[in-house]
C-alpha cells in the first residue's frame, strides 16, 4: 500500500471529525455562508476541503461516485482505507465529488422519493473559487438574502422545483466549504 494511501487523514478523528461536522452543518443551515475546514491532506486532485467533508460524512455505508480527474486511483485508495466507502455510479450513489463540469448533468444522480426525500445524493463541488458574491439566495437559513459565486443558475432552479426531491451541493475550494441545500431559492 502507497504511503499517499496511508497519510492525509485526520491526525486526532475524533476532534477534526467534529470540527468539520460543525463546518458543513453551519454551511448547509446558513447557504450562501463560506467557513473553513481543515484536517485533511487528500490526495490530488481533491481539495482539502473535499477530503474533510468526505472524511467526515462518509462511510463503509455511504456509497461514492468519483467524477472527472477525482476518479484516480490515488483517490479511490485513499477513500477506501480511510473511509471504507464503496465506489458507485451516479445512480447509485449517496455522494459524488468532482468538478461542476464533470458532474454533469444533474438528472444523472438519486432525486429521492416522495416516501424518502433523503435518500438521494450530495454533489460536493469543486470550484475554482468561493465568493459571497454572485447567485442571489433566497430560504431557509437566509434572514432576507445571501450570494454565492455559482457555477451557472438555472441548474439550480430547476433542482428547487423538485423539492421536498432533489440533491443537496456541497461546494469545496481549498480549505473552504459552502453549501446549497435543495430548498434554497437561486436568482
Amino acid at each position: 500500500m502507497q504511503a499517499e494511501t496511508l497519510s492525509g487523514g485526520f491526525a486526532t478523528p475524533a476532534v477534526e471529525a467534529a470540527r468539520a461536522f460543525r463546518s458543513v452543518m453551519e454551511a448547509m443551515a446558513r447557504p450562501g455562508t463560506i467557513h473553513d475546514i481543515r484536517g485533511a491532506e487528500p490526495p490530488a486532485p481533491l481539495s482539502p476541503a473535499a477530503g474533510a467533508v468526505l472524511l467526515t460524512l462518509c462511510d463503509a455505508e455511504t456509497p461514492i461516485y468519483l467524477a472527472g480527474a477525482a476518479d484516480c486511483d490515488a483517490v479511490r485508495s485513499w477513500l477506501a482505507f480511510h473511509t471504507g466507502a464503496p465506489a458507485a455510479g451516479p445512480s447509485h450513489c449517496m455522494f459524488a465529488v468532482g468538478s461542476w463540469d464533470a458532474l454533469s448533468p444533474l438528472s444523472d444522480y438519486p432525486v429521492g422519493t416522495s416516501e424518502y426525500p433523503d435518500r438521494s445524493a450530495t454533489l460536493v463541488v469543486e470550484c475554482p473559487g468561493l465568493a459571497s458574491s454572485g447567485a442571489a439566495l433566497k430560504g431557509p437559513g437566509i434572514k432576507e438574502s445571501a450570494f454565492l459565486s455559482l457555477p451557472e443558475v438555472q441548474a439550480f432552479r430547476k433542482n428547487r422545483a423538485l423539492f421536498p426531491l432533489g440533491v443537496d451541493f456541497i461546494f469545496t475550494n481549498s480549505s473552504r466549504v459552502a453549501a446549497l441545500p435543495r430548498s434554497t431559492e437561486v436568482s
